[in-house]
């Protein structure tokens, strides 16, 4: 039976640091270290799920995607930010290449994939499907099968994962899994692709709404916890999910497993539209009493030179005479006036008046491109141990309640990676210094595909 040449399994958000912690318990990752190569891999700036798995397969950086973030500036007024979808994405990914190449690929909920591409084989969509009521299969009628394969309906997601009901959290996450691994291995058998990529969303979800019962370091965490081990039990059984994939395969199959981002506990979040407001560069017709969605209706924009949108990092818009609707900005002090502001929140203290380590960023100088409406500035709240609360309304800059729900974790700029390939065997070689945008050029060289002259990443020496 045909075996595929390269399997990837993806893991949103796995943390390199647990891996290491557990890896005596999870034997099928540490045998795929122990031939292979593995490390740590620098995610994108943002680190975030979208834009992070398209840089990771086109090789291209946020601004060259025109890519910020999972919401995105459609225009220069003021209205709501809009979800970037698979429709935002204007460069080949890994699978187009492989397709081009006569590869027989199979994709599964890998982020950025709805609509669902047309690519050499099938693909299932990722969470961004509104529903599996829409189209979220190539073809279409892959949908049917998926039916005729599983005993729930296929979940794109685990629904609010952001809550307290913390035993349905677990069990979707599961089902969630077992499910991708389930369609992952029908698929191999009955399309025999060359590629076969599938991403779990379970190791993000389980981070986000279990990490303080984990964590002594938290500081909500929970002593004695019954979901102390909650993390620890679902890694063991992605593992055995994996392994019952490898299995599946042979010695000729290439495996890579990775993640586009690590995990680190929460610290609080950050209140930057509220710390623009008391900076006096955010002006309200009327101040909110308690703290309150953003509401642009609310801002007095004439006299407004800064405003933010929050997030796991945080997003600063400057107000721009002649490129906003009623900037406040003149073009000529725009530089002096974004310096200003980066200055600022990066020696801004923290609740306890110790710097809070915030992190600034320039997209001109972090980009090779800038593509769309970047925003002006991004910042990681004390290097993302912080997340970026939006609302508006009462006083104070820091608050321990997330503006979207419960949320234990934030990301880490650091995810993981191993590359085991029994043909060329590396006997469990440590590799360090490889950046997401390396692992496209990396993969289309080991497999004598040419590449764009100008991807942004390296072929490494694996």
């Amino acid at each position: 039976m045909p075996i595929p040449r390269l399997l990837i399994i993806g893991l949103d958000c796995a943390e390199p640091t647990l891996l290491e912690r557990w890896r005596g318990d999870l034997p099928h990752l540490d045998r795929l270290m122990r031939t292979g190569v593995s490390g740590q891999l620098e995610s994108c700036i943002p680190a975030i799920t979208v834009p992070a798995w398209s840089c990771l397969l086109s090789g291209r950086d946020p601004g060259e995607l025109g890519i910020y973030g999972f919401r995105n500036r459609a225009a220069r007024g003021y209205g709501a930010l809009v979800v970037a979808d698979g429709r935002a994405v204007r460069h080949p990914r890994l699978w187009d290449y492989l397709g081009a190449a006569g590869w027989r690929v199979a994709i599964i909920g890998v982020p950025g994939t709805y609509p669902p591409p047309a690519v050499n084989g099938v693909a299932v969509s990722c969470f961004l499907a509104p529903s599996t009521t829409a189209t979220f299969t190539h073809p279409p009628e892959l949908a049917d099968r998926l039916t005729a394969w599983l005993a729930q309906p296929y979940l794109l997601d685990v629904p609010d994962f952001r809550s307290t009901d913390k035993d349905r959290i677990l069990a979707d996450i599961y089902t969630l899994c077992d499910q991708r691994f389930a369609v992952a291995q029908r698929l191999l058998a009955e399309e025999q692709p060359d590629l076969l990529m599938l991403v779990d969303m379970g190791t993000d979800r389980v981070h986000h709404a279990f990490w303080k019962h984990m964590d002594p370091a938290h500081p909500d965490y929970v002593a004695g916890s019954p979901y102390q081990d909650a993390i620890f039990a679902y890694y063991r059984h992605l593992d055995r999910r994996i392994g019952e994939l490898l299995a599946a395969c042979d010695a000729q199959t290439a495996v890579l497993v990775v993640s586009d981002h690590g995990a680190r506990p929460l610290m609080g979040g950050f209140r930057l539209n509220q710390w623009l407001l008391d900076q006096g560069y955010l002006a309200l017709h009327t101040r909110p009493v308690v703290p309150e969605p953003f509401d642009p209706s609310a801002v007095d924009w004439s006299r407004t030179r800064a405003w933010g949108a929050g997030g796991y990092y945080g997003r600063i818009f400057l107000n721009v005479r002649g490129r906003e609707p009623a900037g406040a900005i003149a073009p000529a002090d725009y530089e002096a006036e974004r310096s200003a502001l980066a200055a600022a929140l990066t020696a801004l203290p923290g609740p306890d008046g110790a710097p809070l380590g915030n992190r600034v960023f320039t997209p001109q100088q972090i980009y090779r491109k800038v593509r769309g409406i970047a925003p002006d500035l991004l910042l990681y709240a004390g290097d993302l141990a912080w997340r970026v609360i939006g609302k508006l309304g009462g006083d104070g800059w820091f608050t321990r309640e997330n503006d979207t729900g419960p949320d234990d974790a934030n990301h880490a700029q650091h995810g993981l990676f191993i590359f085991a390939d029994l043909a060329r065997p590396a006997a469990g070689r440590p590799f360090s210094g490889l950046t997401i945008y390396d692992i496209l050029p990396s993969l289309l060289a080991r497999y004598g595909i040419a590449a764009p002259p100008d991807l942004r990443g390296r072929v490494a020496a694996w």
